[in-house]
C-alpha cells in the first residue's frame, strides 16, 4: 500500500538520521529540553529523535484500533504521520505534556484512515463522520428512552434536519459493500438467489427513445392519407383490406401508398443521421 511504503520511508529516515547514542526512552525533561531546541532551530535532526522517543505512543494507539479490518502495521505507519505533525505543532512553553497534545493528532489520523480507506465505496466526508454522530445518537437514546428513537428525535438530537439524518444512515450502506457472488437463502433453498440476479437488464425501449423520436418527426411530415396509412398499418395493425375500407379506396391504393410513405420515410431518416 503506498500509505505503507511512505510511512516506511520516513521510520527508515527516521532512524538513519538518529545518531547511536541517542537514548529513545529519555525522561520527559529531557524532551522538553529536545523541543526547545527544535522550536527555535527547526533541526530536522531533532525532530527525528524526538519521532523516534515517542513511537511507543503510536504503537499504543494503533493498538487500540486493531482488529478492525486494517492491518496493525499500516496503523503504525499511518500513526507516525500524525506523530510528525504533532511535533512540528507542539509548543512547550504552555506546561502542557507532548504525550496529552500528540494523543488526539495521533489517533485523529488513525480515525481519518480508516474513514477514507476502510469505506467500500467512498462516500464524503461529512456523510461518514455525520453517520458516525448518528449512530452514536442512536444508541445513546435507545439506552435511555428503553426503545427505538424516531428520526425526528435523533436529528433533534444532533441539531441537524431529518433529512440529513436520512442521508447519513443511507450512506452506511457504502461502508460494506455486498458482494455481486453473494447468495441469498440456503444452498438448499429453492428460492435462493445471488445478488447479481436482482440486477435489471438494458431497457431496449430506452436505447431507440432517440430513433423513436426521429421516426415520429419524419411520419409527422408525411402528406395527410400516406400518414392515415401507416399510422393504421403498423401502429393499429390493421390489414390493408380494413385501411381501404377506413378510406374508401381500393386494397391496391393502398398498397402504392404505403411504398412511397415508407419510401419518403427512408429519406427523411437517413437526413437526420
Amino acid at each position: 500500500m503506498f500509505i505503507t511504503m511512505h510511512a516506511t520511508m520516513i521510520e527508515q529516515t527516521i532512524v538513519q538520521n538518529v545518531s547511536p547514542d541517542l537514548d529513545v526512552h529519555r525522561s520527559e525533561r529531557d524532551a522538553v529540553s529536545l523541543f526547545k531546541q527544535y522550536e527555535a532551530t527547526r533541526d530536522k535532526r531533532l525532530r527525528n529523535r524526538l519521532v523516534s522517543m515517542h513511537m511507543n505512543l503510536v504503537r499504543y494507539l494503533a493498538s487500540k484500533f486493531a482488529g478492525r479490518g486494517e492491518p496493525y502495521d499500516d496503523l503504525v505507519q499511518v500513526g507516525t504521520i500524525g506523530l510528525i505533525n504533532a511535533v512540528d505543532r507542539f509548543e512547550p512553553q504552555r506546561g502542557m505534556k507532548f504525550s496529552t497534545y500528540a494523543t488526539p493528532t495521533i489517533a485523529g489520523e488513525i480515525r481519518r484512515h480508516f474513514r477514507d480507506k476502510a469505506w467500500s465505496v467512498r462516500a464524503p466526508r461529512r456523510l461518514q463522520e455525520l453517520n458516525l454522530a448518528v449512530s452514536k445518537a442512536q444508541e445513546s437514546l435507545t439506552n435511555r428512552l428503553g426503545r427505538s428513537p424516531t428520526i425526528c428525535e435523533v436529528a433533534e438530537m444532533l441539531g441537524i434536519t431529518e433529512e440529513e439524518t436520512l442521508q447519513a444512515i443511507e450512506a452506511g450502506g457504502a461502508y460494506d459493500a455486498v458482494s455481486l457472488d453473494s447468495k441469498f437463502g440456503g444452498d438448499e433453498d429453492s428460492s435462493s438467489y445471488y445478488v447479481a440476479d436482482s440486477l435489471g437488464e438494458d431497457d431496449i425501449d430506452i436505447s431507440n427513445l432517440t430513433q423513436h423520436a426521429a421516426l415520429t418527426e419524419a411520419i409527422d411530415k408525411l402528406a395527410p392519407k400516406d400518414r392515415t396509412v401507416i399510422t393504421c398499418r403498423f401502429f393499429h395493425d390493421m390489414s390493408q383490406a380494413e385501411i381501404a375500407s377506413l378510406l374508401n379506396i381500393s386494397q391496391m391504393h393502398v398498397s402504392r401508398l404505403q411504398k412511397r410513405a415508407l419510401k419518403t420515410l427512408q429519406t427523411l431518416l437517413k437526413t437526420t443521421e
